[in-house]
């Protein structure tokens, strides 16, 4: 018999009121082992007693930060003695992760009687990307990792539209929106902090090889099979389990290429310069701050960021 705990972040999707929904349905159905986060750092300890009591299936209430906590600490502490199922309820402010492998009932009441009664038959198995020596020294264990405009695109995102109460597909559309109109109608300007098409250095190996070097706009790493507005940028075919594009600078033709930079099958015809391709494991040689799974970190000092393959987490979505 399955052993269920639930981890609510009811600060998630900037206080929108589902985590706090979901605790007191499941307080009305005498739900055990269910962690409501006051303070983040409740977290590791609610996870070290479901470890204690052989949880095997763990419910997160959150965005896509806190699901990334807690594969990292699942991945990293040893705690548990078998990797539990995860099942990913959509109540953050962008919820990429869960758009992919998240549960699919959305209504609190049917989420609450599906913990205290679970009977899964439909799951998603996927690894983690791996961010193994970000310059704080602590390993992540994400979905998503990108640097260059990606990054400055979502901090941007989270200042001018989540920080608002603009969240999910509105607040990105708004920021593509605006990347949009900067790019189409003003002439580049490498050297403007408030332009996200700007030139970002970086080298990328995998292994000895250089795969690409100089210039870029941004680098786009993910096992996801889909990314925010059901985007994706990768072709190609998926042959390993990090998928990666990067994109060059200066920018080519929007008009002509944003559409097929973001849509469309493993074949479909790339921007000039550039490149999308699958490995297992990957090196980033940037200054440029990264964001994992909503979540900001500067590369080590000195030496290339190192991505890797994580473990393989099963995702119960139905």
């Amino acid at each position: 018999m399955s052993i269920t705990g639930t981890i609510i972040n009811p600060r998630s999707g900037r206080g929108n009121g589902k985590g706090a929904a979901l605790g007191e349905a499941l307080r009305r159905r005498d739900a055990s082992n269910v962690v409501m986060l006051e303070r983040f750092e409740q977290l590791e300890v609610g996870l070290r007693e479901f470890a204690s009591r052989g949880v095997d299936t763990i419910f997160i209430s959150s965005g896509d930060g806190t699901i990334q906590a807690i594969q990292t600490f699942i991945a990293e502490s040893g705690a548990f003695k078998t990797l539990p199922k995860l099942c990913l309820l959509p109540h953050g402010t962008t919820n990429m992760t869960a758009a992919d492998l998240g549960f699919r009932r959305r209504k609190i009441e049917s989420q609450a009687d599906f913990i205290v009664s679970p009977d899964g038959k439909e799951f998603k198995s996927r690894h983690t990307v791996k961010a193994a020596n970000p310059r704080d020294g602590r390993v992540r264990h994400g979905m998503f990792l990108g640097t260059g405009a990606a990054s400055e695109a979502t901090r941007y995102c989270q200042v001018m539209f989540n920080d608002r109460g603009v969240k999910g597909s509105y607040a990105t559309f708004a920021t593509v929106a605006s990347l949009l109109a900067k790019t189409i109608f003003k002439k580049p300007n490498p050297l403007d902090p408030d332009r996200f098409d700007r030139p970002y250095p970086m080298t990328l190996r995998t292994g000895m090889e250089v795969v690409s070097a100089g210039e870029h706009l941004m680098c786009l790493v993910t096992t996801l099979d889909k990314l925010i507005l059901n985007t994706r940028p990768f072709w190609g075919g998926a042959t390993d389990t990090l998928r990666v594009s990067t994109f060059p600078y200066p920018v080519p033709n929007l008009v002509r290429w944003f559409l097929p930079s973001i849509t469309g099958g493993e074949n479909r015809k790339a921007p000039p310069g550039a490149k999308s391709f699958c490995a297992s494991t990957l090196s980033i040689d940037t200054p440029i701050d990264f964001v994992i799974d909503g979540e900001f970190f500067s590369p080590p000092a000195g030496e290339p960021l190192r991505i890797e393959t994580g473990p393989l987490f099963t995702y119960v979505t139905a």
